[in-house]
């Protein structure tokens, strides 16, 4: 069938159909060579409804074109995981209005309980790179991967923790400097980062940082990073600081996103997540 039949059966338009094809998300079972004029068959309809449904709830076209190679019961799991971020992202966002509103008719609320600590020297194995929003989730992985090689250190409670430094502006519109770190015995770091040359050792000196629980890191929206500023500006007026000072002083350090692991290595349960930022 040509391509504005299979748009009417597929409540597709041919221009979202051209897009996915130039995408990889579904091309046309022939292209005539002399019109160019695509056909498709009644075997795709399924696939293009799928993706028009991908589309109808926010999955973003890079994700839906990943999903589309999954089975049914794993691609059921995807879209439950994504629908409930998604939730809780609007509930996020729903109470940074709230803030909003608050701080400009005067009023003050609760948000995260911010607590502070102190940080040890620490020597760090790091994987840098610049990467936009939707590269962002992939590079983790991809660290996360690194760290179930059984010839790294494991450790025990927050020392089996990694973090995450954002070092500029990560978006949809544009890439950014991130880097993942792992810390290691100090003793150990020299023999530990020469069987990974693919990381960078290098060490982080001792600071102090405050920081907000934000519960497990599976999916940690925008509106909960803003929250979480929100909290540490206004924790930081309460103790008399400079907001600005938990920009990230001193310069080599830098805004994180802290995980601690809550169960055994190999248990299938996102880490704790923390959002933390030094201060002088």
């Amino acid at each position: 069938m040509g391509i504005s039949e299979f748009g009417r059966r597929s409540r597709l338009s041919a221009k979202a159909l051209r897009l996915y094809d130039g995408l990889g998300l579904l091309s046309p079972a022939r292209v005539d060579e002399a019109s160019g004029y695509r056909y498709y068959t009644s075997g795709q309809l399924e696939q293009a409804r799928l993706i028009a449904t991908l589309r109808q709830v926010g999955v973003p076209l890079a994700t839906a074109k990943e999903w589309l190679g999954l089975g049914p019961p794993e691609l059921a799991e995807r879209v439950t995981a994504f629908w409930r971020a998604a939730e809780a992202d609007h509930a996020a966002q729903a109470t940074l209005v709230t803030i909003l509103v608050d701080r400009l008719t005067g009023r003050s609320r609760g948000m995260y309980e911010v607590a502070s600590r102190e940080m040890p020297p620490r020597s760090l194995l790091c994987l840098k790179r610049n990467v936009d929003e939707s590269g962002a989730w992939a590079f983790g992985k991809e660290f996360m991967g690194i760290l179930k090689d059984p010839r790294f250190p494991k450790g025990e409670g927050r020392e089996r923790g990694f973090f995450c430094i954002y070092w500029g502006e990560v978006s949809a519109d544009g890439d950014g400097p991130v880097e993942w770190c792992k810390p290691v015995p100090e003793a150990e770091a020299e023999a530990i980062a020469a069987q990974f040359p693919q990381l960078t050792l290098r060490v982080e000196p001792a600071h102090r940082e405050a920081y907000v629980s934000l519960g497990s890191g599976e999916q940690i929206g925008t509106a909960q990073w803003r929250l979480a500023e929100e909290a540490l500006r206004t924790w930081a007026e309460d103790q008399g600081l400079d907001p600005e000072q938990l920009a990230s002083t001193p310069d080599d350090l830098g805004v994180r996103l802290t995980y601690t692991p809550s169960a055994e290595p190999g248990e299938a349960v996102w880490p704790d997540c923390e959002f933390a930022v030094p201060f002088a």
